[in-house]
């Protein structure tokens, strides 16, 4: 599974220590972020990069980090086939994928623990989507709605 990368200036510390356990396990990992990040980055240009791969890949996942992680948050599900939640703790991302079939998660580097970061990447990446009846129509009108609304 290829899992993509994007964070910001402020997103920079904790992606480079989730990136490090992801290589360390094995996955396939490509960080879309900056090579030097600085003040100046804009982070709906790592979102918009990471949610373009994952779209384009079904099989793959992707891993958004800015300080709050609302801003990446709005900017990824602005790209079709993109569902993107903010997470802040193993029951939500748990819940992401179990319900909402999420296919990038969001971390606001200033809201959580490296540690805690690190374990809800690892339930995002293990967590399947519950295809009970109630979840599958739930996700078929967010893309019904994705795909008769004005471009």
């Amino acid at each position: 599974m290829k899992i993509y990368l994007g964070a910001d200036h402020e997103g920079n510390q904790l992606k480079e220590a989730i990136k490090m356990e992801l290589v360390r396990e094995g996955y396939n990992i490509i960080d879309l972020s900056p090579e030097k990040p600085e003040g100046g980055d804009d982070y709906p240009d790592y979102a918009f990069a990471v949610g373009e791969a994952v779209a384009k890949d079904a099989e793959a996942r992707g891993i958004l980090i800015c300080d709050t992680g609302i801003g990446m948050s709005i900017a990824a599900n602005k790209i079709k086939g993109v569902r993107a939640a903010l997470v802040m703790d193993i029951f939500s991302t748990r819940r992401s994928r179990e319900h909402n079939d999420a296919n990038i998660i969001i971390f606001g580097s200033h809201f959580i623990k490296k540690n805690i970061a690190i374990e809800c990447v690892k339930y995002f990446l293990d967590t399947v989507f519950s295809s009970a009846d109630r979840h599958n129509r739930r996700k078929g009108k967010i893309v019904f709605r994705e795909q008769f609304s004005k471009e």
